[in-house]
């Protein structure tokens, strides 16, 4: 009887200790690039019923940090909060005209910035309505399952629910990657990402104009 109760109590805790691995790999023009480059990728898995979200309770940030947003790619949950300090001594202004989360946090100098909450799942890109060569990623999900690989491209998403759903892998330059996966059964995964999408894609400020020839010197 007593085994039978513990068993009982264990029963919710095994339920959700399934996961997935495997190992991400980029290339560029039919080569391999280092195995830590792929520490930019995300790696989420959306169960086929839908998850609890609960928005992290603190900040994420996204700095201006010599003209580049660091991170350069970064996943939160949906209803989550992004503060946009400036680390540099010049001007900036991080715009989105992303659907249902497109946002202006103005012309800003160095110091804490603004926040902005992103309220509907999706992929935003961000720029600097200064510097037409800024872009940052940030990738607005409806899981909280998701990591980043490590420094040797490898990946585990841990504490899944046993129950079928999507494997995803992004990159910003890259096709994501799909499979079908049921945590704790489907096997590791080889994932290999060929990065043939532009670094910088074309755009316009968020005025809807082109960039004028001195908006990357201005500043």
């Amino acid at each position: 009887m007593r085994g039978y109760l513990l068993a009982l109590l264990l029963a919710p805790l095994c339920a959700n200790a399934a996961q997935l691995d495997g190992q991400v790999s980029l290339l560029v023009d039919g080569k391999p690039l280092r195995a830590e480059e792929a520490a930019e990728a995300v790696v989420y898995f959306r169960p086929a019923s839908a998850s609890r979200l609960e928005p992290s309770a603190s900040e994420y940030t996204m700095s201006t940090e010599r003209k580049q947003f660091v991170p350069h790619i970064l996943p939160i949950v949906v209803g989550s909060v992004v503060r946009f300090p400036n680390q540099d001594t010049i001007l900036h202004n991080a715009f989105s005209t992303s659907k249902n989360n497109a946002f202006d946090v103005g012309l800003y100098s160095e110091g804490e910035g603004h926040t902005v909450t992103f309220t509907h799942p999706g992929y935003v890109r961000v720029y600097c309505n200064v510097h037409h060569s800024m872009i940052g990623h940030i990738l607005v999900l409806d899981t909280p399952y998701f990591t980043h690989p490590d420094a040797q491209g490898r990946f585990t998403l841990g504490d899944l629910p046993e129950e079928a759903g999507d494997l995803v892998v992004w990159h910003d330059r890259a096709k994501p990657w799909h499979v079908k996966a049921v945590p704790g059964k489907t096997a590791a995964s080889e994932v290999i990402l060929d990065l043939n999408l532009r670094r910088i894609p074309q755009h316009m400020n968020k005025f809807g104009k082109p960039y004028g020839r001195s908006d990357s010197a201005a500043y």
